[in-house]
This record gives C-alpha cells, structure tokens and sequence, in this order.
C-alpha cells in the first residue's frame, strides 16, 4: 500500500520510512511539494555524482583544447595563463549566489524558478519569461558548441591519421556533428542510475586525462620548453586591437565559454537525495576545482608552447591538436587526443541531461509550443525523453552554423551571454526585492548575499558587454561578432512574444500538486517518538 506524507507541525514524519535514503528522499519530496511540484523522477544521484556531472559539463582538458585559439590570440602565453585565473572569483560569487537560490528552491526549474519567486508580484511571470527564455537558449545551443567541437576534434584526428591527405570540410564536419547529436539523445534518454554512473565515470576520466596532460606537456616539450618568465609574462596581440589592456580581456572569452554550466546542479535537483545541500555544494566545488586545475593545465600548456604564432598559423582546425603532435608525435598525439574526444563525448552528454533537464521544467509550467509532449516521463526510464529529442532536433539546426567559422564562434559568445543573463536576472532580484523573501536553505550566505551578489551582477553585466565585441578593431563581414545580432534579435522575440502572447497566459511557475498534497494531519504519537524521528530527519 503507497504510504502518505503526514505532517506534525507543519515538519514531514515517515515513521514508515527506516533508511536514512527513504527518509532524505521523502523529505526531498516534501521540500518540492511545498514549491508546487509533484515528484516524477527517481532519485539516485548522489553528491558526488552531482558535483562529477557538473565537474563533467565543464570538461578542462577538451574545454580548454577547443578555445586555446581565443586565449593565445589575446596575449599570447599572458592571454593564456592569467586571462583563465582572473575571471574565477568572479565566478564563484555568481556560483555562490545561485547555490544559496538553489538551496532554498530545490527544483530543475533552476533560475527562472528563482526569478519568479523573488520578483515583485506584478514583474514575476515578465521575470520568470525572460530569465526562462535565456537559461533555455544558453543550455541548448551549449551542446550545440560542445557537440561541434567534437566533432572539429574528430576531424583533427583524422587529418593527423592520414597525415593530412584527408582534410574534412564543414559538410563532412556537420555530419559527424549530427552523428554525436543522435548518439547523445540515445544516451540521455536511459534511466537516471545510468546517467549518475555516466556522470561518475566522465568526471573520472577527465580528471584523469588533465592530470596526466598536465605532466606530459612539460615534459615532454624538454630543451624547447619556455623559461618561467616567459611561460608567466610574454605578452603577444594577435587579436587586431591596437589597445593592449582590451586586446588582454577578450582572453576571457574562453575560460567564460567553459566557465558556464555550471547551474546543472540545479536543474538535476529533482533527480539528487538531499537535493538542498547537495546542489549548492556541486556548484561551488565543480567550479571551484575546474578553475584550479585549468589555471595548472593552462600553466602547463604556456610552458610547452615554443611558438604562439606557429601553433596559431597550424592548419589544423584545432591548434591544440597541433601542439600535441609537435610534443608527442603522431602516435601519442593519437593516443591523448582520443581520451580528449571521449573526454568531450561525456562532457556533450551531460549537456544534453542538463538542458533536457530546463525544457521539460519549462514545458511543465506550459511555457513552450507542445508543452504537453515535453513534460510527459517516459514509463520505463522515468526521465523526459521527449525533452531530450527535442533538445537534439533544435541543437541540430543551430549546428548549420557551423558552415561558417565566425558564426559558430559568434553563437557561442551568445550561448554565455544567455546564461550569465539568466544568472544576472535572479541574483539581482535576490538582493534588491528579494532581499527578505527568500527562505534560506541549509547553504546560506547571509548578511554576504548583497556584498556578493553585487559583484556578481556587475561582473556578469561586464561579461555580456565584453563578448559583444568583435575580435579585431576594424571588424568586416567576415569577422565580425554576430553575437550582438543573435542575442538582440533573440531578445527582440521573446519581448515581442510576450507582449503580443505571453502576458495573456503566462502566469509563471504552476503548481501540479495540490496545497496539502495528500496528507493528513498526526495526532496522538508519543512526543518523544515523534521528536527523535524528526530530530533524525534534519540533523
């Protein structure tokens, strides 16, 4: 017989319960209930997997292996070692404000859930529309860059397999990218278990692959490695800036590009036991630990680099490709460069999770064209496979820009400016007319929440400004940034389809479960039984 909650004082009691597992997952439940929303996935990741699946979106071997050509171009070995460091503070005050958020709701609907809470009650569905919006394009057209940069890397392989006799093209490139696509969307739609063990290995083998670059680069660059002042210090512009100090913070651009995700956390809050400290803590120790072992791979990779224009100037799609087959030679760079794709494969496949993840919270508070096919659990995983399709076909169109190199590039400047747009929007509400609303949770910033979230906002206005601009001073057609184009003719749709549609029917989170929920109220149990059991529930 399926037991009910009962509530004592207002606090959950299973007395049925006996497992501290059943227990935390049943409070988990309560915790949701009492957000408007019944419980539909099985609960098995643990903490650790949590922290490995958001550890695996941001990927620092095949992170930094597909962008080394932004950060070497903006300073050379400078661009590459301090353009990575500076920018990880900043991120984890961004990363420390939506843990606390994600703490206190608990739910996949992640920031546009938060937005909508902490927003004045006559902005809340215009908040909850725009933060949605954003958090939804950034995540799908992530996997569409991380999907592409798997399949440029399998293209590198090749080229360096047949000693450059086969060089693919973007068709050819374009079906491998779609052939990832369909190999993801089988993936994302096996039970949750798999995907918790996916995510432990993934997190394994990245760890383990930038480890052992991270001892390989140096050591194997021998008589042609740098000097410390030169691995530390020599600055080099190949960007077209005249201006030095700018030409050094476009070098952001690509431990931003990687630096994101990272609020995956959070929309697998439904899947996690303990889901209220298990969230904030994944976001803060998968960044955390990303930005610490990039900053040493990026170190690493300085010291290996005899040439920044030569590895630049490689024909190669990749030129961390490049350098790898300088050091190794053709076998090992073959070797390593394998464990980088599979490294990529694992990080395109978490994405796909997490972005199945925000549609089908989106679609279950009838936000998208279909909703009622992108909310429905498929029977026999209990995971939203519908959602993860979907996910698959529109990556999939957005991959046509890869035809065009600057388009690409262009739209994955637009895939940050959406997220950190969809983080900005939340954070601010949360120290300004959120400020005395938010319920915390068991991670909590307290009186920090402003000072922090301050520097949060201001560092991620800058970021949507700086990824706004071109890569060179007297940009042309053919390489210009469309980010500006793609995220102001996004934001001019979402606007339009709110004033001409949304505002009549969007009215923000709805509840699918009912105020109470099943429960019925417990009287009469012996008060020191029933203390200890609750004492038991929230140590």
């Amino acid at each position: 017989m399926k037991q009910e909650t009962v509530y004592i004082e207002n606090k959950p009691y299973w007395p049925h319960l006996r497992s501290s597992g059943e227990r935390l997952g049943a409070l988990d439940n309560s915790r949701l209930a009492e957000l408007g929303y019944k419980s539909e996935f099985r609960r098995q990741f643990s903490l650790l997997d949590t922290v490995s699946f958001s550890f695996s979106i941001m990927a620092v071997i095949s992170g930094i292996s597909s962008t080394l050509s932004l950060t070497l171009a903006s300073g050379g070995h400078v661009g590459l070692v301090w353009g990575w460091i500076i920018p990880i503070p900043f991120v984890l005050c961004v990363a420390a404000v939506m843990a606390e958020m994600a703490s206190s709701m608990p739910t996949n609907a992640g920031p546009y859930y938060y937005a909508a809470k902490l927003a004045p009650k006559h902005y809340a569905p215009l908040a909850a529309w725009i933060t949605g919006g954003a958090n939804i394009t950034g995540h799908v057209t992530l996997l569409t860059y991380i999907d592409f940069a798997l399949a440029q890397m399998i293209t590198t392989a090749i080229a360096v397999g047949t000693d450059e006799k086969v060089v693919l093209g973007p068709g050819p490139t374009y079906g491998i990218f779609l052939a990832m696509l369909f190999l993801h969307g089988v993936i994302c739609s096996a039970p949750t278990r798999t995907l918790a063990r996916l995510s432990l290995f993934g997190a394994i083998v990245t760890f383990g692959a930038t480890v052992a670059a991270i001892i390989l680069l140096p050591v194997c660059a021998g008589e042609s490695r740098v000097s410390t002042k030169v691995a530390f210090t020599s600055y080099e512009n190949f960007t077209g800036w005249s201006n030095s100090g700018w030409a050094f913070l476009l070098a952001f651009t690509g431990p931003m590009w990687q630096l994101t995700g990272y609020d995956s956390a959070a929309h697998m809050s439904e899947e996690t036991l303990g889901a209220a400290k298990a969230a904030p803590m994944a976001m803060l120790l998968s960044v955390a630990s990303v930005g610490c072992l990039g900053w040493v791979f990026s170190i690493a990779t300085s010291f290996a680099i005899a040439s920044v224009p030569d590895l630049l100037s490689s024909p190669l799609p990749l030129p961390m490709g490049q350098l790898y087959l300088d050091l190794l030679g053709k076998k090992g760079m073959l070797a390593i460069w394998c464990i980088t794709i599979t490294v990529q494969f694992m990080r395109g496949a978490a994405q796909g999770v997490n972005a199945s993840r925000v549609v089908f919270a989106f679609a279950r508070d009838n936000a998208l064209p279909g909703s009622r096919w992108w909310k429905q659990m498929n029977h026999h995983t209990q995971t939203p496979v519908c959602a993860v399709w979907l996910v698959v076909f529109v990556a999939g169109i957005c991959g046509f820009l890869g035809f065009s190199s600057i388009a690409m590039t262009s739209a994955a400047c637009a895939t940050v400016i959406g997220l950190y747009t969809s983080y900005a929007i939340p954070i601010l509400l949360r120290i300004t007319s959120g400020r005395n609303k938010l319920v915390p949770g068991p991670f909590s910033l307290g009186r920090w929440s402003t000072p922090i979230g301050s520097i949060a906002v201001a560092w991620s206005a800058f970021i949507v400004v700086l990824l706004c601009f071109p890569r060179t001073q007297s940009p042309v057609a053919t390489n210009m940034n469309y980010a500006v184009v793609l995220t102001v003719g996004i934001s001019a749709f979402a606007y339009c389809s709110w004033v001409l549609s949304a505002r009549h029917w969007f009215t923000g989170p709805l509840r699918n479960i009912g105020e109470g929920g099943a429960v019925a109220a417990l009287k009469g149990y012996d008060e020191e039984v029933r203390d200890q059991t609750i004492c038991e529930m929230f140590s």
